[in-house]
């Protein structure tokens, strides 16, 4: 052996071509990135020959730093799990199986003597292993090309938010495959309860999306102490950190959560978790999609009721109730088969990152099959109970007199989980998935899920109520943030004689998840009906009246309570008046090619009757720009417009996504996206004669 002392080996991982063929090339060019279950080749030139009976061998380490999980030695031939091929002269070939661990490797080369001995070795060479949609082996297998390219590959997306009768998108940038975006996604896993109390029993479990999941899950939010990404907070002030309705992207917050060793970043709310759990498990290669249900259920009890109290003047009461009723809750939607649930749960799973409930022991939510949420079957993991409940519970509103007497005014059993939406793939539409989760309301299939799931069948749609001879409707404009505007109660009385009534109006500014934040107006009026007649009241609404205690969700809610003297059954009506925004006007003149300045400019008008103070403009973009910040050093006085420009230089091609965010002393969450296609110049070709 020791005529080969001086023998010594070169590897070249061919980052290019095999994170090409392996789709990583997004995330790096130049580190290797690759998928299980798919082979991948690397160079191997040695200084000398190799001596006659020695054999090379491969040694794969998988874990961070110096600790080894895992040893598999590799010899001219198949291996136990890992599979290692000796091509020629240079060539290797690696397959790595379809179940195998996730997260950083190191790899070895070695020479080794008849005897065993050790004659020379490569330095480690690291690497790194995703799951693998495009393999049939792998239980993250996703068959449909468009899909992937929707659920992995796309940056860009679209949440909607609003309400059921008011849906609004949100452009999101996911930015999964931004600069070492990757690297913090295992970051994430690192630091999680499991890695910390027992780092080789978690990782050895990384090769299961289920796990994953749940991990994730959890790790979003920080809750209990741990290291997760975000706190959470769902009222004012955020001035020890940034509002939730400020983020337009997941990069700033992984990057923020990463620099600051850890430290979780304040604040978000639901959109903003999924928005981040989604970037995570599309980067991890689970294939995955934002989920938005409107009129969404917390059923903290588990009954499939929602009981709201108020007493007389309208206002909620506090019973001990944490039941409510979000205006819409977002989660997300991982694709996976399920080995660990009987047959016909593969497919969509929730995930739920927002810290609601408990799930055996922690606050994380999933994964749960949505084909066992349509059925009705509640016995599967994870939290089937709390999921069926989100989209098909009850919402029972009682007065409560001054008696201490209770009364029902309203039972709702089919408006919870309405237009459960999420993107679509051929486009920035939106689809909707309602019928994933529920079958149509009223039908047979839909009555059979419900006995499943062990709560009382809706009433049949040809089932109705004895009729009341009073009807209430609420009327009202899509208001503009800013401006002054009328709601209108009608009220019609379908009988034959005239009565006498009262009529209360109240309304308060509220955030989506139904937490008032101040009474903006009341009124009360004594009504005389005519027999079949109309009669219609006008609450008007000044922006003095709701500017000081609106949220940042610019949401009002308008309760009309009904009440005839001497009959028991008063008239309730409730809606939710979103106050819309401008929209900002983003220019970018000329072509978008790779590597080449763009010029963008962004407009504004205050649409409020008062001037704005600390404007500021916040742009980002996957492959386009990092986050920045462009300030307005002047007041902007009620109807200017002000314009901004900002240079920028594409760094990937495609379809790219520029979205801004204005905020103000007055006027926040003030958003604008404008889609550019960046493209290669073509090189030019010169022509002698």
């Amino acid at each position: 052996c020791a005529n080969y002392k001086m023998l010594s080996f070169n590897v070249d991982v061919r980052s290019n071509e095999n994170n090409l063929a392996h789709r990583t090339r997004e995330i790096d060019r130049e580190r290797l990135i690759v998928r299980r279950g798919q082979s991948f080749s690397i160079t191997l030139q040695c200084s000398k020959p190799l001596p006659p009976k020695h054999d090379l061998e491969l040694v794969l380490n998988v874990g961070k730093k110096d600790r080894t999980l895992i040893k598999v030695h590799k010899e001219q031939g198949a291996g136990e799990r890992w599979w290692f091929n000796h091509q020629g002269v240079q060539d290797e070939i690696l397959l790595s199986p379809a179940n195998a661990i996730i997260g950083q490797y190191s790899l070895t080369v070695q020479l080794m003597s008849p005897e065993s001995h050790i004659i020379e070795k490569t330095d480690k060479i690291k690497f790194h292993l995703l799951f693998n949609p495009w393999c049939k082996d792998d239980v993250v297998y996703l068959p449909d090309e468009s899909l992937l390219q929707e659920y992995i590959m796309n940056e860009n997306g679209v949440i909607y938010m609003g309400s059921k009768d008011y849906i609004r998108s949100l452009h999101w940038n996911y930015g999964q495959f931004e600069n070492y975006i990757m690297d913090i996604c295992f970051e994430i896993l690192d630091n999680s309860s499991e890695s910390l109390r027992n780092y080789q029993l978690d990782s050895e479990k990384r090769g299961d999306p289920v796990y994953i999941g749940r991990i994730i899950s959890a790790m979003v939010i920080n809750s209990n102490d741990d290291r997760g990404v975000l706190t959470g907070r769902w009222q004012e002030p955020y001035t020890d950190g940034v509002s939730p309705t400020r983020w337009t992207g997941s990069v700033p917050i992984l990057q923020k959560w990463s620099k600051a060793g850890t430290s979780a970043v304040k604040y978000g709310q639901c959109w903003v978790f999924a928005a981040v759990a989604c970037t995570v498990l599309r980067c991890l290669g689970i294939p995955t999609r934002v989920i938005t249900n409107f009129n969404s259920a917390h059923d903290v009890d588990g009954n499939l009721s929602l009981d709201v109290f108020y007493n007389e003047r309208l206002e909620r009461l506090d019973r001990g109730n944490r039941d409510s009723s979000w205006n819409f809750h977002c989660w997300v939607e991982s694709w996976m088969r399920r080995s660990d649930l009987p047959k016909g749960n593969d497919g969509w799973q929730v995930l739920d990152p927002t810290p609601q409930e408990l799930s055996e022991g922690k606050f994380c939510c999933g994964p749960c099959p949505v084909a066992a949420i349509k059925e009705g079957n509640l016995t599967v993991k994870y939290d089937a109970p709390f999921i069926f409940a989100e989209v098909n519970a009850d919402i029972v509103e009682w007065v409560v007199r001054r008696d201490g007497q209770k009364q029902k005014v309203i039972v709702d059993e089919s408006s919870v989980g309405m237009y459960i939406s999420t993107k679509g793939v051929w486009g920035d539409h939106r689809e909707d998935v309602t019928q994933n989760y529920k079958y149509p309301e009223g039908s047979i299939k839909e009555r059979e899920a419900y006995k499943k799931a062990g709560r009382r069948s809706p009433i049949p749609n040809n089932v109705t109520a004895e009729p009341n001879n009073l009807e209430m409707i609420i009327k009202h404009t899509k208001p503009v943030f800013g401006t002054d505007f009328d709601v209108i109660i009608e009220v019609r009385n379908d009988g034959v004689k005239d009565v006498q009534a009262q009529l209360t109006v109240l309304a308060v500014a509220m955030t989506y998840n139904s937490i008032h934040r101040g009474e903006c107006k009341r009124q009360k009026v004594n009504l005389s009906l005519p027999a079949r007649k109309v009669h219609r009241e006008v609450l008007r609404l000044h922006y003095d009246d709701y500017v000081s205690c609106v949220s940042e969700h610019y949401l009002i809610g308008l309760k009309a309570f009904l009440e005839v003297p001497g009959e028991n059954e008063p008239i309730m009506k409730t809606v939710n008046i979103p106050l819309s925004k401008p929209e900002l006007l983003i220019q970018v003149p000329g072509k978008a090619m790779l590597f080449e300045q763009l010029t963008s400019t962004i407009s504004f008008t205050n649409p409020l009757p008062v001037p704005l103070k600390g404007g500021v403009f916040t742009v980002e973009g996957a492959g386009l720009l990092s986050v920045a910040e462009v300030h307005v050093k002047e007041d902007i006085a009620p109807g200017q417009k002000v314009s901004v420009k900002l240079l920028f230089t594409p760094m990937k091609t495609g379809v790219r996504k520029l979205m801004v965010d204005f905020d103000s002393d007055r006027l926040k969450d003030v958003k604008g996206v404008a889609t550019l296609v960046v493209r290669k110049r073509n090189p030019v070709i010169a022509t002698c004669f």
